[in-house]
């Protein structure tokens, strides 16, 4: 039974990484992220937010591959964010605008059914089975429509009819209380959106307002300076004859690969209790989300990124929904201490230990290792 979560909840994340990558800045080359200032390596919390997210899809797919109900994924790989929207106002049964419809005719039928049409564009045959029909979304982006046109340079007939349509295709703007209904219907269907919250308001689909999380997260940043480290690489192969013509058949092709050797990382992270309630986040999103932190590296694995591993999950829970202490003063309780000489470089976790204060801990708040 899903229940909501009754508690305030603060967490500290600590992870390390060999001989990887774990943030590459594509401002700088994709070189690992570093504090200019003090030479700590960071990984952003959108990058961690991502690596929940992959965990979620993949472990929250049923065997017909589509996402469990309540656990899709709204920030995802390829995903057009509209047609979320379209869909929590479809099964809300909530109008989003009115299609348009215009007969083809007959010596256009032949080309439009070899037309590879974009999105928004369809055709379709009427009851009788004598009209083919051009049918224009009340979704339809009318910019990539004129875009493709553009492109593809249809025949003037074509062009003129498929303009002609799209004027008739009207969107309609949601009410107030239409934006809050889809709000809700989104932070049903998607788990991202309850548990990190989301920036809704698209020009371009019907508009689903914003949620404000319960679920937020810091950069993370090593406990210790790192090094970057870069490397040539060599690919045995090119990619078109006129390279391997250029190299007389040998074919090579250089590359720079950029690493971390080690590096300990500890990121910070807040549940509130008020917006959980406000999302419909619950105490069965809670526990996935612990279970993603503990096991995101497992299964987010590639060359690029080296050996990654949760090496530590200390969650504060408190007595109360407005919490019993501060976040701060219950995160200087942990600390993340070298086991080994300071001046030798680390190379694995067993360099370090992770101390928790227990003793110290403020009234109403208990701790737990996850991992």
């Amino acid at each position: 039974m899903n229940t909501s979560i009754k508690n305030r909840y603060d967490f500290i994340l600590v992870f390390d990484v060999q001989d990887g990558n774990p943030n590459g800045d594509p401002d700088a080359g994709n070189l690992p992220r570093v504090d200019p200032e003090t030479g700590r390596g960071l990984v952003t919390d959108v990058c961690l937010k991502r690596k929940v997210r992959n965990y979620v899809q993949l472990t929250q797919t049923g065997t017909d591959g589509k996402a469990l109900s309540g656990f899709d994924i709204y920030i995802k790989e390829k995903a057009v964010l509209g047609r979320a929207h379209f869909k929590a106002f479809n099964d809300l049964k909530i109008p989003t605008g009115e299609i348009s419809k215009k007969d083809v005719p007959e010596e256009l039928k032949g080309i439009f059914e070899e037309l590879s049409l974009p999105d928004g564009l369809s055709t379709e045959v009427d009851e009788s089975g004598d009209r083919m029909l051009l049918v224009v979304a009340a979704d339809a982006d009318k910019k990539a429509i004129q875009q493709w046109l553009k492109d593809e340079k249809p025949s003037q007939n074509v062009t003129t009819l498929i303009k002609f349509a799209l004027k008739d295709a009207k969107p309609r703007k949601p009410t107030a209380e239409d934006t809050e209904l889809g709000k809700g219907q989104m932070c049903k269907d998607y788990y991202d959106i309850r548990t990190f919250g989301a920036v809704m308001s698209l020009k371009s689909a019907p508009n689903c307002g914003q949620v404000r999380g319960p679920v937020q997260m810091t950069f993370a940043r090593s406990v210790e300076p790192i090094v970057t480290l870069e490397h040539s690489i060599t690919r045995m192969a090119v990619a078109t004859e006129a390279e391997a013509e250029k190299q007389s058949g040998d074919n090579r092709t250089m590359g720079r690969k950029h690493t971390v050797p080690y590096g300990v990382y500890v990121a910070y992270g807040f549940v509130s209790r008020h917006l959980a309630n406000q999302t419909g986040f619950t105490q069965e999103d809670l526990d996935l989300f612990w279970k993603a932190l503990a096991d995101m590296f497992e299964h987010d694995r590639s060359a690029a990124r080296g050996l990654m591993t949760t090496q530590g999950l200390i969650v504060f829970k408190h007595d109360s929904a407005l919490g019993n202490a501060s976040a701060h003063k219950l995160f200087d309780l942990v600390k993340v201490e070298r086991k080994t000489d300071p001046a030798t470089p680390a190379r694995s976790f067993a360099d370090y230990k992770i101390v928790v204060n227990k003793a110290s801990l403020p009234v109403g708040v208990t701790s737990e290792s996850k991992i």
